[in-house]
């Protein structure tokens, strides 16, 4: 698949930045209040050690391993990890999201196993399958014949029963309870997972599975308790010590007044140098996290309200992602520039989303969304899609890091 470009839909002149990689995009986000030292996980390491596309993964492996980070307080109790072949997502709410997928070597039949567990001391675990569609031999094709095809779970080859009918609305096929039993049971330990389906077999890897779940445990506080992923069989505590779900932060957006009469009564102007100057002074290192903000590229403008702008400008381009810087300012001296993101790709309405593949062939994306609350943005929505592993395009699963609650006002 062709690499394409996630462009800002804005007046611009054709400017190549195709250098822009790791090392920049890694000083980029540390600038944003992203931590450089997020960028020395074991995912990092990892994806350095086993993919050949080194560039490709290590942008993607900064992209995941940032969400991490603890932005501001309201995203404290998110965690994410990726190790080998599992990755664990929990968002601010403490719900958790485990995926398992086929060794990375083995591309002819990507599958992926999604784990969700809430928070709570009486939460079950829920599962579901997906296969990839990189070959028609492991397309969905076969699971839309109807339910005698449904796919069976072996373990060390034990059959564990069929799975339930797949569905062509979530493009996945929900396992049973006691299907997940046995999965979280074979994980704990070195195990051969397998789905079959007629005469296909998708294997799923069990390596990185046992750090993940715990980390999931610790985010649940469930260690030690007979509810946890691992070591349940020695709880020392019992459930009543789990931590409970924590509420999503409710938010709410307000649709900007785009026709709205500035307060000053004057119409606003400033010239592109200068409104360059001016959002130069919101970023320590220019160079490389809005390479292109000097640039002759055009400026966009949009009013908030009688008093605010959101101020838009190109500031990179990369192989396959870009970003635009906004900003939010007053109409009028003090203009007081505030940076939102220099990640952008797209505002409508009160909305700032930022969507990046974590590769060329988009089996990957990384997602922050931010909503105009009347005074401010703030962000509402991070999520990955996972690891890139050719399940689908988009990405296999959505996996939150950070969730809210949204009502819209006008």
């Amino acid at each position: 698949m062709k690499d394409s470009y996630c462009r800002f839909a804005q007046p611009s002149m054709s400017t190549d930045n195709s250098h822009l990689g790791f090392d920049n995009y890694h000083k980029k986000n540390s600038q944003n209040g992203l931590p450089n030292r997020a960028i020395k996980s074991s995912m990092l390491k990892d994806s350095i050690l086993k993919d050949g596309s080194l560039k490709n993964k290590m942008i993607w492996s900064a992209l995941m391993v940032i969400s991490i980070a603890s932005i501001s307080p309201i995203t404290n109790a998110s965690v994410e990890l990726a190790y080998q072949d599992w990755q664990v997502a929990c968002d601010n709410t403490r719900t958790c999201r485990l995926a398992g997928y086929q060794a990375e070597n083995n591309s002819d039949f990507p599958i992926s196993v999604l784990l969700i567990r809430r928070a709570g001391s009486d939460a079950i675990v829920t599962g579901k399958v997906k296969l990839g569609g990189a070959k028609e031999s492991s397309t969905k094709a076969l699971l839309q014949l109807g339910n005698r095809h449904r796919m069976s779970l072996f373990i060390n080859d034990k059959d564990f029963g069929e799975t339930m009918p797949f569905s062509a609305v979530t493009g996945d096929a929900e396992l049973t309870a006691a299907q997940v039993t046995a999965l979280l049971e074979a994980l704990t330990k070195s195990s051969k997972i397998e789905l079959v389906l007629r005469n296909s077999r998708w294997e799923m890897s069990d390596k990185g599975a046992t750090a993940v779940m715990l980390k999931a445990d610790e985010a649940q506080g469930r260690v030690g308790t007979p509810s946890a992923f691992v070591n349940n069989k020695d709880a020392s505590k019992s459930n009543d010590s789990v931590l409970a779900a924590k509420p999503a932060p409710q938010l709410r957006l307000v649709m900007p007044n785009t026709r709205a009469v500035s307060s000053s009564k004057k119409k606003f102007s400033m010239k592109a140098s200068k409104l360059s100057e001016l959002m130069k002074g919101t970023i320590s290192d220019v160079n490389a996290v809005c390479p292109n903000l000097t640039d002759k590229s055009s400026w966009r403008i949009n009013r908030l309200n009688g008093s605010q702008l959101l101020v838009q400008h190109s500031c990179w381009t990369g192989a396959y992602n870009a970003g635009s810087g906004m900003w939010v300012i007053n109409d009028n001296k003090p203009y007081d520039p505030v940076l939102v993101t220099t990640e952008a790709t797209e505002y409508k309405n009160g909305k700032i989303s930022s969507i990046q593949k974590g590769r060329g062939i988009g089996d990957c994306v990384y997602r922050i969304d931010w909503i105009w609350n009347g005074k401010r943005f703030e962000k509402s929505h991070e999520s990955t899609t996972g690891l890139c592993r050719m399940i689908e395009a988009g990405g296999a699963w959505q996996m939150p890091i950070y969730v809210s609650e949204v009502n819209t006002s006008r």
